[in-house]
């Protein structure tokens, strides 16, 4: 009975998987692994606050023999261990949890409480899948402890806090992480996806993810009496009219090959019915991939947004303000070409052809981008590992069911799989990248 393609590039695969022990070895260590997954599940910090995870995984590293260094970039964490000559490769997870109530009922899901830099209270809950990142980073550093007789070179392993804020990297690297530590050659890192089968990789070369920009635009009025409108300069009607035109940024300013997005995610303005204000506050999310697109979109906001405010007469001192938040400005990832090819082309030797797609670019942010970005001879590479379990994924297909996405108080990962192939991937590809 002949094979099919897909089952017999399957075949190969598992024999390549085989002859390594990579595969057994990951799952051998699986029953540890949980354990440290669901402790970092039931134990989430926030952005900037995750003192006991560093603490925990970097102790982890220290028993594997490695040089640690912690409060790097705040509670950053940089494990380092030299094994003769060679490239320097850089593997990164990152640690932090969201300000989210969990609700996916398992057993170990999160209680935890703390407090948001403003001061509010709100549960914390690992609804990106850090947790799962963090434990095949533990397992691809002890697979790679284990395997040092193959590799040759340096490995310099962080763990990055303040994702979510787009804050991490660039502080590990305000922190000397490039000159304190040896510069790599070679970044990866993996992430968790809630659209993808469990176990199945995704990757894309060239662009991942977008630059996202944070705006805030105050629309400045004169308010007065509902009743009596045409004695006031209503900014609900003027933020209105900016809001619509905003679209036409994309719509007809951009090439309509050149992805981009423009979200008004918040419109803040009166506080009675028959009061007009004296002002409205637009808070915008501005996605893109060039650096060019990126700057025509934030010098159009700025255009249009008094544009409007000079048709609806109003004065120069009442112009509206626009702001960007650059503290919160996350760059485009872009994944080295040459270099996501032949690492795919790893990963569909070791687990079949079937369960690595090429992906397309989306519109969500990763500041892993910057570890690329600070020197352009670093090749880097970020790829997908899919968490849906595949019960749930084919009822969605069959039934069109609704997944739950990343950042859901419903995400709720199939961690094993997640775990199991982003370390076999990671540490498949750092055993080729240092080969002896």
């Amino acid at each position: 009975m002949k094979l099919g393609l897909l089952a017999a590039a399957s075949v190969l695969a598992f024999s390549a998987a085989q002859a390594d022990g990579l595969k057994d070895s990951i799952a051998a260590d699986l029953p540890s692994l949980m354990d440290i997954y669901r402790d970092l599940h039931s134990n989430p910090e926030l952005s900037g606050e995750e003192v006991r995870t560093a603490a925990k995984l970097a102790a982890e590293a220290k028993r594997l023999g490695f040089k640690v260094t912690e409060k790097v970039g705040g509670t950053g964490v940089v494990a380092v261990m030299e094994n003769g000559e060679g490239p320097t490769v850089l593997l990164r997870a990152d640690m932090d949890g969201l300000p989210l109530e969990e609700k996916t009922g398992l057993a170990f899901a999160s209680r935890v409480q703390a407090k948001t830099r403003q001061g509010n209270d709100t549960f914390v809950m690992h609804a990106c899948g850090h947790d799962t990142h963090m434990t095949g980073w533990v397992a691809t550093a002890r697979q790679l402890v284990a395997r040092k007789a193959e590799w040759s070179g340096t490995l310099v392993m962080i763990l990055q806090p303040a994702e979510e804020t787009g804050e991490g990297a660039l502080a590990m690297l305000e922190d000397g992480l490039y000159t304190r530590f040896p510069k790599p050659d070679y970044a990866l890192a993996f992430h968790d996806a809630a659209g993808v089968p469990a176990g199945y990789i995704g990757y894309a070369p060239g662009f991942a993810l977008a630059n996202v920009d944070s705006v805030d635009i105050q629309v400045k009025g004169i308010g007065g009496h509902g009743a009596y409108p045409h004695t006031t300069k209503d900014p609900v009607v003027l933020a209105s009219r900016i809001v619509g035109s905003l679209q036409t940024l994309v719509s007809r300013e951009l090439d309509p090959q050149d992805p981009a997005v423009v979200t008004v995610g918040s419109f803040q303005a009166g506080s009675k019915h028959n009061v007009i204000s004296d002002d409205a506050l637009l808070l915008l999310t501005v996605r893109s991939y060039g650096d060019d697109t990126r700057a025509q979109l934030l010098d159009g906001i700025k255009r249009i947004a008094r544009g409007e405010a000079i048709a609806a007469g109003m004065p120069e001192d009442r112009m509206p303000v626009v702001t960007l938040r650059e503290a919160e400005f996350t760059p485009a990832t872009y994944n080295s070409p040459e270099f996501s090819v032949e690492m795919a082309s790893i990963f569909e030797t070791r687990f079949g052809k079937d369960r690595v797609v090429q992906s397309k670019p989306v519109m969500g942010g990763e500041d892993f981008s910057r570890y690329g970005r600070a020197d352009k001879n670093i090749k880097s590479m970020i790829f997908w590992v899919g968490g849906v379990p595949m019960a749930e994924y084919q009822a969605s297909l069959a039934e069109g069911t609704k997944l739950p996405s990343l950042h859901s108080s419903f995400w709720a990962p199939d961690a094993e799989k997640v775990i199991a192939t982003g370390a076999e991937a990671m540490t498949a590809a750092t055993l080729q990248i240092m080969k002896k």
